[in-house]
C-alpha cells in the first residue's frame, strides 16, 4: 500500500506542478488538460485547465489538477505536505525553495528530533514541514 499527495487548484496547477519538479529536480511524468480528455472535458471553458498531472518524488507521486464549477477550489488547510531529506544541506535547499515567494510559519533549524526542520507555506498556498532526521531518530 502506498499514500500518496494529490493537491487540487484553482488554475494554478500548471505552474504548480512545474515549480515542484524543479524545486524536487524531477520531470512532468504524466500531464493532461481537461481539452485533451476524450470526451473533452466537462466544460469546454475549462479545456487548457489541468485536469491530472504527476511528478515521482523519491518514489512517491506528487499529483495535482485544477478544479472546477463541480467541484469549487476552497484552499489548503488541516493538513501538510511533509518532505524527509537525506541530507541538512538539502533540507535548507528544499525549504528555501519552496518557502520563496509563500511565508515560513517556522523557519527550518535544528530540534530536539532532526538536523533541520521547519514549516513554510508556499506560492501556492500548500502548506509544507521539511525535515531531516538526527541519526538516532531515524
Amino acid at each position: 500500500m502506498e499514500i500518496n499527495t494529490y493537491l487540487t487548484f484553482d488554475g494554478t496547477a500548471r505552474e504548480a506542478i512545474m515549480f515542484y519538479a524543479k524545486v524536487f529536480d524531477t520531470e512532468p511524468m504524466a500531464m493532461m488538460t481537461f481539452g485533451e480528455m476524450p470526451d473533452g472535458g466537462p466544460d469546454p471553458d475549462l479545456k487548457d485547465r489541468l485536469a491530472h498531472a504527476r511528478i515521482k518524488i523519491h518514489g512517491r507521486d506528487l499529483m495535482v489538477s485544477d478544479t472546477g464549477p463541480w467541484s469549487p477550489h476552497q484552499g489548503f488547510s488541516g493538513f501538510s505536505v511533509q518532505v524527509d531529506c537525506d541530507t541538512v544541506e538539502e533540507a535548507h535547499r528544499i525549504f528555501a525553495a519552496l518557502a520563496e515567494g509563500g511565508a515560513q510559519t517556522m523557519p527550518i533549524a535544528e530540534t530536539f528530533w532532526a538536523t533541520a526542520f521547519g514549516m513554510c507555506t508556499d506560492q501556492f498556498g500548500v502548506p509544507w514541514m521539511v525535515n531531516c532526521d538526527t541519526p538516532s531518530v531515524a
